[in-house]
């Protein structure tokens, strides 16, 4: 069962269809101004997203009472296409100026009016195509021997316009291929290339951690990642622990690099060797977040291995400066540590086997002997 509790008689519904937090649209924004009245009307652009990640800024000349969920025939070259309306009110001003889109040199397309049901038939019939339509692109560029992939395919709403989105890693002259698909398909062509990583996000999955891939479910821009936020976090320049689906460096590498490169700040330099009565120290590793360094009495390999603090290590560098030298690494502590209590844990439950249901009791010998002796007594007597 479905609960529509509306706040407002605005487009603040707090269901599937209207409420943007718990909508299934991908890359969704949570509208907090909804139960707001007075934003809802600040300005007459609306916000349509189409299939994936595909989302316009339109204008409702016509002041349409349009929600969040509603599907909307909107402007298109050529004819008009169908999508949902996914914000609504002061909210889509700030997500254009979040996309960097010039309101004084945008020339906004319009909304022309609430979907119909012909329009959805029509919008139905043509989303069927796209998986048989995908297929055969597929095939028609490996017969013409082009180095693309053919990762998806859109069609307009009016079914008269498909857009084709395309990986390649070279530039690739596809002016005969869209004569090829224009005389297959019958509609007009358009030719996308999108990457690796915005292909995962269209495609979907779940990543290594067990969640939905962040290309997918919020990621809005991808920048570049390098093997240097690998090193910085310390981990081991694997290819196939560090690459994702896309076969690219996973993008949530970049989430803890500047924690990290901040964390590092505060560790002694790694080519620094530490002097003290038993001899040199070499630094061997480290834990950056808990600020712990080992050293080891060999350059290359974990000898008499001593794990100190990096304010410790700091300071015995220091003293190294002033010609110093201390009698260990550690610091010495007179205080003498109290010995840790055993605590013997018992199994309170005490059933842990998960057999332990399938075992049949016995009686007693004893109680068994007696109630045998008193079945004989009632015989006798």
């Amino acid at each position: 069962m479905e609960y529509d509790m509306t706040l407002n008689d605005g487009s603040c519904r707090m269901n599937k269809k209207g409420w943007n937090r718990n909508s299934a649209l991908k890359l969704s924004t949570f509208d907090w101004l909804c139960d707001l009245p007075e934003t809802v009307k600040a300005t007459d652009f609306v916000e349509v997203q189409f299939k994936n990640t595909r989302k316009g800024y339109y204008i409702n000349e016509d002041h349409l009472d349009l929600k969040k969920g509603d599907m909307v025939a909107v402007e298109a070259q050529p004819g008009h296409d169908i999508g949902e309306v996914t914000l609504v009110g002061k909210l889509v001003i700030l997500q254009m100026r979040k996309n960097r889109i010039d309101l004084q040199r945008l020339e906004p397309k319009k909304i022309y009016r609430k979907a119909k049901d012909t329009d959805m038939e029509k919008y139905y019939e043509a989303k069927s195509k796209e998986q048989d339509t995908m297929i055969k692109a597929r095939q028609l560029a490996e017969s013409l021997q082009l180095s693309m992939k053919i990762g998806d395919v859109e069609y307009q709403g009016d079914g008269n316009k498909a857009i084709f989105y395309y990986i390649a890693d070279e530039r690739v002259d596809f002016r005969q291929l869209i004569k090829v698909f224009a005389e297959t398909f019958r509609v007009r062509i358009e030719m996308k290339q999108i990457g690796a990583r915005q292909e995962a996000g269209r495609i979907g999955g779940i990543g290594p951690c067990g969640r939905e891939l962040c290309c997918a479910s919020w990621m809005t821009s991808f920048n570049s990642v390098t093997t240097s936020a690998a090193r910085i976090q310390d981990i081991s320049l694997n290819p196939q622990k560090l690459a994702g689906q896309c076969a690219k460096l996973k993008c949530c590498m970049n989430y803890e690099v500047d924690l990290y490169s901040e964390a590092q700040k505060l560790l002694p330099p790694k080519d620094t060797t530490l002097e003290t009565m038993d001899g040199t120290y070499y630094q061997f590793k480290v834990d950056i977040l808990k600020g712990l360094v080992s050293y080891s009495t060999a350059p290359n390999m974990p000898t008499n291995l001593v794990t100190i603090s990096a304010k410790r290590a700091k300071e015995v560098i220091a003293m190294n400066k002033r010609g110093e030298k201390p009698a260990q690494l550690e610091v010495e502590t007179n205080v003498t540590k109290p010995a840790e209590e055993v605590i013997d844990y018992q199994n309170v439950v005490g059933q842990d086997s998960l057999t332990r249901f399938d075992k049949v009791k016995k009686r007693p010998a004893k109680k068994r002997n007696k109630n045998r002796n008193r079945q004989n007594n009632r015989n006798a007597q």
